[in-house]
């Protein structure tokens, strides 16, 4: 009897672990990162973009693994886009680029992960999380060298 419960153990702690894990996998999941999102335009670019362009975008910022995650989305636009990126910068004013992303492909998406260094030692992911409408995304093209559209973070 004794015999059948030590080998029955491993098994036990096995499947308790994997239940947690199950269990506790959507929870950390969705703690995983704080997310925000951007509404792009041509008219919110400076000077003004693409009157046709828009978009959305989505990050999900992980100040732990410090990496920002992004979908893109736009049309009406030249495509492939040439650049994306995230920039630092309110409403109405052209800013520095902190994070560069992806640019949309032809199909108008892009989607990836990338670090965030901080190489001015500020902490840009907490930044971006305490500070999000401090913050825009925009994508360039060919006719918009300098940004066809542009939209301000928030949560």
């Amino acid at each position: 009897m004794r015999r059948y419960m030590l080998a029955a153990l491993p098994v036990a702690l096995i499947a308790g672990l994997l239940a947690v894990t199950l269990l506790a996998g959507p929870a950390l999941a969705q703690d995983s990162g704080v997310r925000l999102e951007a509404t792009l335009t041509g008219a919110a670019e400076v000077p003004p973009g693409d009157p046709d362009g828009s978009g959305s975008a989505t990050l999900v910022l992980n100040h732990g693994q410090g990496t920002l995650c992004f979908e893109l989305f736009v049309e009406n636009i030249t495509l492939p886009a040439t650049a994306a990126h995230v920039h630092v910068g309110p409403v109405g004013t052209a800013g520095p680029i902190v994070v560069p992303l992806a640019p949309p492909d032809a199909s108008g998406r892009s989607s990836g992960c990338v670090p965030v260094v901080n190489p001015t030692g500020v902490d840009l992911i907490q930044a971006m999380i305490q500070h999000p409408g401090l913050f825009y995304v925009n994508v360039h093209t060919s006719d918009f060298p300098a940004g066809a559209v542009r939209g301000q973070l928030h949560r």
